[in-house]
């Protein structure tokens, strides 16, 4: 196995170097990102190792670098960060492993493995971040198919919660009961499956859902 190290910690670099290639891998240190990215393409590594923070190019950066130069090679960051959204990031950017520095090196050695097999590893000790992530991505596509079940009406009542408005003000502008609008955001936040206005303002914000009506007059 022929693993290629991207890592700017000097003392980390040649650590794991030489433990690895105690165990028979071959080993390419690079301790910058840009001469990782010039290294890549002649010395055609089996598995890249990434550190994750890294001067002038974070591993990240360097990791879409890698997949728009169509460098197909298994990439896996190496890191000590457990962040949910450096795991996420990493992943839908073309990471096949997502490993943290701590791990015992059978355990690195049998991550490598895996991954230069095709499969996705990413650290035990990160399942559970791993597990949440996943629940907040089915949530958004819960909420957006909430969207798509809004009557014209309740969308323009969303856009006026959006703007801040009582429902009061509501009812006066749109010419209706408070009870009527009370009704709506009721179905509204129902829809939407969150538990306030301020939260179905905030996905309309976020979804850009009342745009075309910004300049609607008062």
């Amino acid at each position: 196995m022929r693993v290629m190290l991207i890592d700017d910690h000097a003392l980390f670099r040649f650590g794991l170097q030489e433990l690895l290639e105690r165990r028979g891998i071959e080993v390419i240190a690079v301790g910058d990102a840009a001469s990782g990215l010039a290294r890549v393409a002649a010395t055609r590594p089996d598995v890249i190792l990434l550190d994750m923070r890294m001067p002038q190019l974070s591993g990240l950066d360097l990791l879409r670098q890698l997949r728009e130069s169509r460098q197909t090679m298994p990439i896996a960051m190496l890191t000590t960060s457990a962040e949910e959204r450096d795991v996420i990031d990493s992943l839908q950017s073309g990471a096949q492993g997502y490993l943290l520095k701590d791990m015992e090196p059978d355990a690195l050695i049998a991550a490598l493995g895996e991954i230069v097999r095709g499969r996705t590893v990413v650290a035990p000790e990160l399942a559970s971040v791993l597990a949440r992530a996943v629940q907040n991505e089915a949530h958004v596509a819960q909420t957006t198919d909430g969207i798509a079940d809004l009557t014209p009406r309740e969308q323009e009542i969303l856009c006026h919660l959006a703007e801040g408005q009582s429902n009061k003000a509501i009812a006066r502008r749109l010419g209706i009961s408070d009870g009527t609008v009370k009704l709506h955001v009721k179905a509204i936040l129902r829809k939407l499956d969150v538990h306030s206005r301020v939260e179905a303002a905030v996905i309309a914000v976020e979804r850009g859902l009342c745009e075309r009506g910004a300049g609607r007059e008062g």
